[in-house]
Parts: structure tokens; C-alpha cells; sequence
């Protein structure tokens, strides 16, 4: 087949080596180039910012015909909509249909060949398999899912808390607090998932929990090391620039935030990373009320 991959970034640049590797025939758009040459493509792989899809679409959208795949690889929410990314496609490029690529990925690791395994979402369960036998590798994974909401919501709200896990290890807390971290913000996670209709399952799988995993540990992580950067003093601005990329959960925290009020879901690692990246307040001070917060049951009932 031909595929056109937007967006020439790591993950873009990584997903292409992947199409390739599969015996597909590939065209990668730069931001600026003339749509012209994806017109032929079978699928289309949107391997750019979430906040850039909606204006990337809007120029896409006269070559998209009816049914063409829009794998969908940013991991986001639109921050002045609330629009996940796949309802964005919906709104703009309705005649297509949209597919979400999620999982624990690093781009350098695609790119080396190293194992990795992620998940392909669609409406249809046959059109996510039919695509992730398309691009899967030996080393490269896909595995299939008819949960768009669930690998979307997993995929977009790993990298706010993986600011949270760089904020505390930036601050020395050590790996017992990170570990907490982690596995209260998965809470959270799965409390978001469940309100907005994500089935629990899908979250324990490569999307929720196995992103996690991987973003909250490592420095490979721009979410990770914006968050250690400003555990360590950095402001916000002083962290942003010293990223070798978009650091995705520093856009999706606002919203994210915005989201579990309107729907009543209880987020506090997500209100306490929204605090000090948009309202500023000194990370210690948020620490302090976290670990303030009454004590109660661990697993919720209902």
C-alpha cells in the first residue's frame, strides 16, 4: 500500500521506518508541503502535536475521500474544544474513518529495532485488525481494539502524570513516591475512563497502564523530564525550553482539569500538576497538600 505519514518528527520520522519495514510505499509531509503527493495514499499516519490536528486536517480534508484511514498517533486533548483527537477527525473530516495508535513507544527504541508492542483502535474491531496486521513487525507489535475512547484517554492523560513522577523525582522524593504516584494517578486514570464510557479493561492494557509504566520512569520521556526539570527549580518557561520536543501533557493538564470537574471525577494529582504548570504554585506546596489529603479507602466501590 501507499501511506503518507504527517508530521517529520521522531514519532513521525519512526512510524515511517516502521511502513517501510512492512513493504509499503511511504510519502512523509512536512508542515508547509503541498498535499498533492498523499492524494494516492491508502492510510494516512497523523504523527503531529495534538494541538496542530485540527489545522492539519483543515488542509488534508479536500484529498480525504470516503472511508480513508486517519491513524491517528498524537496523544492529546484539544485544549479550547475538549475534543479528543479522533472526534476532532469526526468534526473535520467526517468522510473518514479514524483510527487511534497508542502504547509504551519511544521513537529512538522503534527506530532501533528494540521490541515494542502498542495498540491500534477502531470503531470497527475488523478495520483496527486489518491495520495493525498492515504495520505490525516482528518487533513491532500491534495489537487490535474497538475502544477508541479508552486508547485515547489512557494515551492523553499518561503524560500529565508523568510530569507529576519528573516533579518528584526532580524534588528528591525518591523511587517509594514515585511509585505512589504512579499508582494513584493510574487510579485517576481509571476513574476519568469510566466516567467518559472507556471500558476498565482497555485501561490495564497498553494504553493506560503500559504507557504509564514507560513515562513515568524515564528520562527517554519529555513529559518525565519537563517534570524533573521544574522538580529540580525550573520555571515552566525555563523547562519548556530545555525539551528536545512538544511536551504533550503540559497542554492536555489544563483541559484534563477542566474535564473531571465537568464530569465530577475526583483527579487530584492532575489538579495539583495543573496548579503549578497554570496557576503557578510552587510544587512543594502542592506536594504538601496531596499528602494532606484525608485517608480513606483505597479501592473505591461504585
Amino acid at each position: 500500500m501507499k501511506i503518507g505519514v504527517l508530521g517529520s518528527g521522531a514519532w513521525g520520522t519512526a512510524l515511517a521506518h516502521v511502513a517501510r519495514q512492512a513493504g509499503h510505499e511511504v510519502q512523509v509531509w512536512r508542515r508547509g508541503g503541498p498535499w498533492e503527493p498523499l492524494g494516492g495514499a491508502e492510510g494516512l499516519i497523523l504523527a503531529i502535536p495534538a494541538q496542530g490536528v485540527r489545522d492539519v486536517l483543515s488542509g488534508l480534508k479536500s484529498i480525504v475521500t470516503n472511508r480513508r484511514a486517519l491513524i491517528i498517533a498524537a496523544k492529546g486533548i484539544e485544549q479550547v474544544t475538549g475534543l479528543f483527537m479522533n472526534e476532532v477527525v469526526a468534526e473535520v473530516v467526517p468522510r473518514a474513518e479514524a483510527l487511534v495508535l497508542s502504547g509504551p513507544s519511544f521513537a529512538a527504541d522503534v527506530v532501533k529495532g528494540l521490541p515494542t508492542a502498542v495498540v491500534m483502535a477502531a470503531e470497527r474491531l475488523e478495520e483496527a485488525r486489518r491495520w495493525a496486521e498492515a504495520l505490525s513487525l516482528p518487533e513491532f507489535r500491534i495489537y487490535a481494539s474497538d475502544d477508541v475512547r479508552g486508547v485515547e484517554i489512557g494515551g492523553a492523560l499518561k503524560n500529565v502524570l508523568a510530569i507529576a513522577c519528573g516533579i518528584s523525582d526532580g524534588r528528591g522524593l525518591g523511587d517509594s513516591a514515585r511509585a505512589a504516584l504512579t499508582t494513584r494517578g493510574f487510579a485517576e486514570l481509571t476513574r476519568f475512563a469510566a466516567k467518559l464510557g472507556a471500558r476498565p479493561e482497555t485501561l490495564m492494557g497498553l494504553s493506560g497502564l503500559g504507557d504509564l509504566l514507560l513515562t513515568c520512569s524515564s528520562r527517554q520521556s519529555r513529559n518525565y523530564s519537563f517534570g524533573f526539570a521544574i522538580g529540580e527549580g525550573k520555571t515552566v518557561g525555563e523547562a519548556l525550553s530545555l525539551s528536545r520536543g512538544v511536551v504533550e501533557g503540559a497542554f492536555t493538564v489544563k483541559i484534563a482539569q477542566a474535564l473531571a470537574h465537568r464530569h465530577g471525577v475526583d483527579m487530584p494529582i492532575v489538579e495539583a500538576v495543573h496548579a503549578i504548570l497554570d496557576e503557578h504554585r510552587p510544587p512543594d506546596q502542592e506536594i504538601a497538600r496531596l499528602l494532606a489529603r484525608p485517608l480513606g479507602p483505597e479501592i473505591r466501590q461504585g
